[in-house]
């Protein structure tokens, strides 16, 4: 992870300085704020400011004012109520803010998540850092031969090596001739010389969003399924999450993150198995992806 002096200096000083509030405050995500967690190689999440907690996702459920009313089983009851049969807008109560350092084709990835307020570092104005993303060489793969967008077999040691050479050497050399082009003898453009940059160029952003959008951010990214590359960042941010709405988290890990979903032909299959019929993908009316995914989700 590479922080700035300037960001390292900024960081101290928040984490130093101490407010007084009348707002509920959650003394776990507390502890991580203004704290840069590192991911991937140059890459961090830190939180960066808060609202709400689990409190208020049931206050915004019942419209009461106050809290403590209810004793806590019942507040969690209602949560997981909640999060079972869909009722968002009580968890869009709550919002957070995150301060990103990621690999510029990791941030096109996350912005298609078109549910958060996001201010980006602009290359129009500043100059960008040398920073490049460089895999580890477990993982560099092959393409998959059954995922049109997911990775295969990893790669033999002396491949990988030159893989990872080819990548340093493109990443040097553009990042060279961005400071040539922004140097005296040419003085380009700051928002044409960052044209040149390669995707593993690390940018930063502030990312708000509120925690139903969130929870959708991390059910879709930190999937078994989703690109390495983004889903460490989202397993960061779940453990942040746990930190600050720890009965929404379990909730979510109980009917969005660790759940299945089966579609009415998928369940007249499964009722059918139970009542002990021999079923078969021909005549389940499922195709043959959707038949394997069946069968994986049942455990046959």
């Amino acid at each position: 992870m590479t922080l700035t002096p300037e960001q390292a200096s900024e960081i101290d000083a928040a984490r130093n300085a101490t407010h007084s509030t009348l707002r509920p405050t959650v003394p776990a995500l507390e502890e991580y704020l203004f704290k840069a967690v590192p991911v991937l190689d140059h890459g961090f999440v830190r939180v960066v400011d808060y609202m709400g907690d689990d409190s208020a996702v049931v206050q915004a459920a019942r419209v009461s004012y106050g809290r403590g009313t209810r004793k806590a089983l019942e507040d969690e009851g209602l949560i997981r109520y909640l999060m079972r049969h869909y009722h968002s807008t009580p968890f869009e109560m709550c919002e957070i803010k995150f301060h990103v350092k990621l690999p510029i084709f990791v941030a096109r990835q996350w912005i298609r998540h078109r549910t958060a307020n996001v201010n980006e570092y602009s290359a129009r104005y500043s100059i960008m850092d040398k920073d490049f993303y460089l895999p580890t060489p477990e993982q560099l793969a092959l393409q998959s031969t059954d995922n049109r967008q997911g990775r295969g077999e990893v790669l033999d040691a002396a491949t990988a090596e030159r893989v990872l050479g080819l990548l340093r050497q493109d990443a040097d050399q553009t990042y060279e001739h961005y400071e040539e082009m922004l140097g005296e003898d040419i003085g380009l453009a700051r928002e044409l010389a960052r044209m040149n940059l390669t995707l593993n160029t690390y940018t930063q952003w502030y990312w708000k969003t509120d925690l139903h959008n969130l929870f959708h951010f991390l059910r879709l990214r930190a999937d078994a399924h989703a690109q390495y590359e983004i889903r460490v960042y989202a397993e960061a941010m779940l453990e942040m999450a746990a930190a600050w709405v720890p009965l929404s988290y379990k909730a979510f890990c109980d009917y969005r993150l660790g759940a299945v979903t089966f579609s009415a032909k998928m369940m007249e299959s499964l009722q059918r198995i139970l009542a002990g019929e021999t079923v078969e993908q021909a005549g389940s009316g499922l195709s043959k992806r959707e038949w394997t995914e069946f069968m994986t989700a049942i455990g046959r």
